[in-house]
């Protein structure tokens, strides 16, 4: 099945979408609306970006002895994957816990499967995706791209959300595109992958609420360019990894990324 399904503890409550790219579309916390759910596919909630996240220049790779085309989906490139256009389905749901699952095909050359886990309690939402290999290796990454209110829904009085990052590398861009190189991050705003960091990305709602996120990858990409949202997205890589060291899963084996939300309440 893959309607609409939400999972929640106490006054939290997340929100899915499996037809929708297996989404979070919703996460309220005493009712007010942390995530933007817009129409359109690339700026609607949290969903999942497997099996690549970000771009792959021009959708070309080669990988086994053979080269192969992705279709271009934004500008110049290939972007975000195919799961996050495509249904998913449910396998698992509890009242605070969820799986989804999705059967990677074409366009994706190589076959396998993901599946979009999540738990939920009063004061944490963790995510996981794990992408499987069938009967072939295969590249794969993984990541979630969430769009996060600057202004919360169902809170009075609250300014602009505040991240506060300390990325100590960021990659240099050509056309949208990592040369491998790494710079000494510029004073945004980003549209930028990021390494080691130096902390983790916290976003602030003054007088409201402060997010911390984490996550098992090691890279992550800020867009902070849109005036009503902010995304911060854990990537397993960075961006065309596909064309420079691609991370390799092998036949019957699978890569599991994490991804954790934890609040607490800056209300007096």
């Amino acid at each position: 099945m893959n309607e609409p399904v939400s999972i929640a503890a106490g006054d939290v409550v997340a929100r899915f979408d499996p037809a929708d790219g297996g989404r979070l579309v919703s996460l309220q916390i005493d009712s007010i609306e942390f995530i933007a759910d817009d129409a359109d596919a690339l700026g609607r909630g949290c969903y999942p970006m497997v099996p690549w996240a970000g771009r792959v220049d021009r959708g070309r790779f080669s990988f086994g002895g053979a080269d192969h085309q992705l279709p271009v989906t934004l500008g110049d490139h290939a972007i975000h994957g195919t799961g996050f256009v495509a249904p998913w389905t449910t396998t698992h749901h509890e009242p605070a816990s969820l799986t989804m699952s999705f059967e990677l095909d074409e366009p994706w050359p190589f076959g396998g499967r993901v599946e979009h886990r999540a738990r939920i309690d009063a004061q944490h939402l963790h995510l996981e995706l794990e992408v499987f290999a069938n009967h072939c290796d295969m590249p794969a990454m993984a990541g979630w791209h969430p769009w996060f209110l600057r202004r919360p829904v169902g809170a009075s009085d609250v300014g602009d959300a505040e991240l506060e990052f300390g990325p100590a590398s960021m990659y240099e861009l050509e056309n949208m595109i990592p040369t491998g190189r790494l710079v000494e991050p510029p004073v945004g705003p980003w549209d930028d992958c990021f390494t080691d960091l130096e902390s983790e990305p916290v976003i602030r709602w003054p007088g409201l609420m402060e997010l911390g996120l984490s996550t098992s990858a090691d890279h992550w990409v800020i867009y902070t360019q849109p005036t009503h949202a902010l995304c911060v997205e854990p990537q397993s890589d960075a961006p065309d990894s596909f064309n420079r060291t691609p991370h390799v899963v092998a036949a019957g084996d699978s890569m599991l990324t994490t991804f954790d939300l934890r609040w607490r309440s800056l209300a007096s």
